[in-house]
């Protein structure tokens, strides 16, 4: 069947009854894996009497089997009746071709609209890129990558038309549009008639007759004709490397030294680097907001002050179309027909225009044509992402795990499944079938987000497929019973006809808890499914919604920690302990603080994730801290003018608890886990430590050290130094704790890429100048001094990413020296209580490009001239700088034109710290005397559940009172009693 399904792929796409067979067989296939898999939790059984007590299940299966075998000859009789599947498809090349064919010419159409707004910068982009100027060296491939419609062609067409840069200094050009299947004969044939003319293609036709022509023939010509001519080439729409590297072997002749110019448009990032360096490709970008607003209202034909009554309506129009001219175009062309009061009615029913109306015919071609080029196993990995609502942030982890329990992910050999996902994941990237959201410092892109016009294509071509079941579409009210394999609840609104839950695979929640639902998440009609996702849930999750959930034999993937709302759930039913299958449990943002003991039996599990933190955000009003601040201002600054002593914006207090679980003794068993976060050290059992040692294969752990004892201390380290695969290492403690224990260890983890720790340390263990692997460090209340620290990072050949957050360093110079931190890409210094200048010497830092500093005293910083690569110095909240004004200087005269991003909301000062370091001290000490005073007091009572309320009343510098107008009185209303 599966072979079928990928035949059947190929050839549907004008084949309506092979397509409604298709879906047929593929509805078969998916109810005989349900089958076997309801098969394989029976067969299991280990105890004779309980293999006697299942045989009522198992004639059930049988019956199931007999039925299906049933359908599958009924399908079988019905391909030989209609002749469905025939041996030769050569009629679906030519309807491929055609169908592409009519995609090319409708977006070459539109090429002179589109020339009026946007394009010119690109072009003059691409154009010096080209560099049209050098008349020498080998010919270079200039590459133009972006998601379909994006004007990849346009941009091209004007570029290949332009007489003054193109025409009049290439001797020839030829512009070739590459078919999916093409014939290298035809084609070369054309290469020969545009470049070299059609009487030169009569003369080697002429050289030839008398013998069959051949591909070789052709292209030993032409490159020998081009030897010594300067020319110019546009491939446009290359789909596959291997229809480059034909290409390559005569368009880009190494004998050619007039420095001729080749530039191929794509939608495949990674055929784009197949071409041609990473410096010569250049990324389309989607029309800014004001030039797509424009193109919108000239192809409709209406003027801004035609909108004045409902100026938003473009706006939300652009934003749908994401900014992709074809899309503008042709709903400008549709909204060209309708008056404006009837624009935002077509707005809310754009996604069933895309499905009936011609006029956005090409635009539902354009994005289907990707789809359709998509690999068989990358197409259900495409559909799934239906599932989440419009605009959501996907995050590749989660999303990986889940493509992973439906079974769209097969191991391959040695190669992790993990890696297998992520390079998936990368596939759909650079095919610009999604848009990358969020990018660490090394370039992996962490989340994604789908264009909005791309989710409403795919919406439907998973509703056609009974693939994905969304709540929130208006537009199912009347769809009779249909298998669905995915629900996902967008709202409170569901259709109970719509669904057969015995057939339903993974279930999601983004939206309100379901008005009667009509099936439970855990109940025996919903048995089947491996995905349950509660996470973007917009409800509580209780104890009562997880106590059956023993009843989803088959789950793989479970995540019961809302995001939204804070779950009410303090234990995991024991029952979890028969879902055997099961690979990822994420219990964050719950009340749980210990694993059961059942868990230990689920050797299937990968990920454990249950890390608590609770933040309580207090920032509406302005705290006691922030009063501090305008004192000292004051102070320091002689400037008692009234507006001076009011803050700009309100301060930010939190409160914060960082809690993680205890796991049981056993945990050993889980030899397949590789995820492990936050364990509880001090609650969890001295000998479940010690085996934590032999979970060989895991890669990342996150651990609460608050409290512990010396003896569970040690024997962490022990486990730490048995850890051959781990990647990224968390360890906290309290504000105060003491993390020296660190200092123990004697054979850390090589292969370590993130180590975050917070917590005193003192200095800086040794052993961290090992770790060759390290790209990212974070260190919190470390309380670090004196030089050893920064020359022990500034070592490390792979750092990119060094956090220091509160109390990290404590000496007063953070010195960057000469011939360290060679990779540094990114500096980030959160607070930093006792540092009074970072330095960077000569010589340092290459690599850095970007520097946040946030909070803190008065800090200098000195040096940004010795930082080559520095692209952007942040300056957030509470930051303030000394010698500001000497700071924007070296940024104007860098040649590397920096960005300095200052906060205006809050003080930046201009102030040399050697003349107020003294007051600056003593302010400090009153904070601290202050402070624990109010702690000693505010002990008697539970901060959090109990509120104060400060007034402070504002004298001006005349010394009379100011008048109430609102504006001279805060209040501070504080769960916290460091804010109270």
């Amino acid at each position: 069947m599966q072979a079928f399904l990928l035949t059947a792929e190929a050839i549907k796409m004008k084949d309506i009854l092979l397509k409604v067979w298709a879906k047929q067989v593929r509805d078969l296939s998916y109810n005989i894996e349900d089958c076997l898999s309801e098969f394989m939790v029976h067969v299991t059984s280990q105890s004779l009497s309980r293999r006697l007590m299942k045989l009522k299940d198992r004639h059930q299966i049988a019956m199931q089997i007999r039925d299906l075998k049933l359908r599958v000859e009924e399908v079988s009789i019905r391909n030989t009746r209609y002749n469905l599947i025939k041996t030769e498809a050569s009629n679906s090349v030519g309807e491929v071709d055609s169908y592409r064919e009519d995609v090319r010419n409708h977006a070459a159409s539109n090429i002179d609209e589109a020339e009026l707004v946007g394009f010119s910068k690109p072009k003059e982009e691409l154009i010096n890129l080209m560099d049209v100027n050098t008349e020498d060296g080998s010919p270079k491939v200039i590459c133009v990558v972006g998601m379909g419609g994006l004007g990849k062609t346009t941009l091209a067409r004007k570029t290949y038309e332009s007489k003054e840069d193109i025409v009049q200094k290439f001797s020839c050009v030829a512009w070739i549009t590459v078919s999916h299947s093409f014939f290298k004969i035809e084609m070369l044939k054309d290469m020969i008639r545009q470049l070299l003319g059609p009487e030169s293609l009569k003369k080697c036709l002429k050289e030839l007759k008398g013998k069959a022509v051949q591909v070789g023939d052709l292209s030993k010509y032409l490159m020998e004709e081009l030897k010594d001519e300067r020319y110019f080439i546009v491939f446009d729409d290359l789909w596959t490397i291997d229809m480059w590297r034909w290409i390559q072997e005569f368009a880009v002749a190494s004998n050619n030294r007039k420095g001729s110019r080749i530039v191929v448009t794509t939608r495949d990032m990674g055929l784009a680097k197949e071409c041609s360096r990473d410096s010569h490709i250049y990324q389309l970008k989607p029309l800014q907001p004001v030039d797509a607003a424009n193109l919108l209202l000239r192809k409709s034909r209406k003027r801004q002050e035609d909108m004045e009554r409902d100026g938003n309506i473009v706006e939300k129009l652009v934003k749908k179309c994401g900014g992709l001219p074809l899309a503008i175009l042709m709903v400008g062309g549709v909204l060209a027909t309708k008056k404006v009061a009837e624009w935002r009615q077509f707005y809310d029913h754009l996604p069933s225009e895309l499905e009936t109306n011609p006029s956005l015919e090409a635009m539902r071609r354009m994005v289907t044509l990707s789809y359709n080029h998509l690999p068989s196993h990358l197409k259900s990995c495409f559909l799934y992402l239906s599932i989440f609502p419009e605009d959501f942030e996907i995050k590749r982890r989660p999303l990986v795990d889940r493509w992973i329990a439906e079974g769209f992910i097969k191991a391959r050999g040695r190669v992790n499944i993990e890696d297998v996902g992520k390079s998936y994941f990368i596939e759909l990237i650079n095919r610009s079938m999604i848009i990358p959201s969020r990018v660490n410092v090394e370039g992996t892109v962490k989340s994604c987000r789908v264009h909005d016009i791309m989710r409403d294509v795919m919406v439907s071509v998973a509703r056609d497929e009974n693939f994905v079941y969304l709540t929130a579409d208006d537009n199912l009210t009347s769809v009779t019973e249909e298998n669905f394999r995915h629900v996902s609840y967008h709202g409170r609104k569901f259709l109970k006809e719509c669904i057969d839950w015995r057939h339903v695979r993974s279930l999601t929640m983004f939206g309100e808890r379901p008005i009667e639902p009509p099936a439970p998440p855990f109940s025996p009609s919903t048995g089947m499914l491996r995905v349950l996702d509660l996470h973007g849930a917009h409800f509580r999750i209780t104890k009562k919604d997880i106590k059956d959930i023993g009843l989803l034999r088959h789950l793989k993937y479970l995540n019961i920690g809302s995001a939204k709302a804070y779950s009410n759930i303090y234990r995991i039913p024991r029952s979890i302990g028969k879902l055997k299958g099961l690979q990822t449990l994420e219990i964050r943002m719950t009340d749980i603080s210990r694993i059961p003991n059942e868990i230990c039996n689920l050797q299937s599990l990968r990920s454990i994730r249950c890390k608590k933190t609770h933040w309580f955000y207090l920032g509406l009003q302005p705290s006691m801290g922030c009063l501090m601040d305008m004192m000292y201002h004051q102070m320091i600054t002689g400037n008692s003018h009234e507006k001076a002593l009011k803050p700009r914006m309100p301060c930010f207090r939190h409160w914060s608890i960082y809690k993680g679980v205890s796991v049981p003794r056993g945990i050993s068993k889980l030899q397949e886990l590789q995820t492990l976060e936050v364990v509880d050290i001090k609650r969890s059992d001295a000998n479940a430590i010690k085996e934590l040692g032999e979970l060989v294969q895991l890669k990342k752990l996150g651990v609460v050290t608050k409290e512990a004892t010396e003896q569970k201390c040690k024997l962490l380290c022990a486990a730490i130094e048995k850890f051959t695969s781990l990647c990224s290492l968390k360890v906290n403690t309290s504000q105060n704790g003491s993390l020296e224990w660190l200092h123990s260890v004697s054979s850390p983890p090589l292969s370590m890429r993130s180590l975050q720790l917070v917590g005193c340390l003192g200095e800086m263990p040794d052993w961290i100048g090992s770790l060759t692997h390290l790209v990212k460090i974070y260190l919190g209340h470390s309380e670090l001094k004196g030089d050893k620290t920064m020359e022990l990072l500034g070592t490390l050949p792979n750092l990119m990413l060094l956090r220091l957050r509160q109390n990290a360093y404590v000496g007063k110079s953070l010195v960057f020296g000469a011939r360290a931190f060679p990779n540094l890409r990114e500096l980030d210094i959160f607070y930093p209580d006792r540092v009074r200048e970072v330095i960077f010497e000569e010589d340092t830092s290459h690599q850095l490009a970007k520097i946040q500093f946030r909070g803190g005293r008065c800090v200098e910083f000195i040096g940004i001239k010795h930082l080559p690569r520095v692209k952007e110095i942040s300056l957030g909240l509470e930051a303030r700088v000394a010698k500001l004004g000497v700071l924007q200087g070296e940024v104007e005269a860098h040649p590397n034109h920096p960005v300095l991003r200052l906060r205006e909301d809050w003080s930046m000062h201009n102030i040399d710290p050697s003349v107020h370091e003294a007051q600056e001290e003593e302010l400090a000490n009153f904070r601290r005397q202050h402070q624990q005073e109010r702690s000693a007091h505010n002990r008697k009572w539970w901060p959090w559940r109990r509120r104060a309320q400060l007034v402070v009343f504002v004298h001006n510098s005349q010394g009379s009172n100011v008048e109430d107008d609102g504006d001279d009185f805060f209040s501070c209303t504080s769960h916290d009693e460091d804010a109270c």
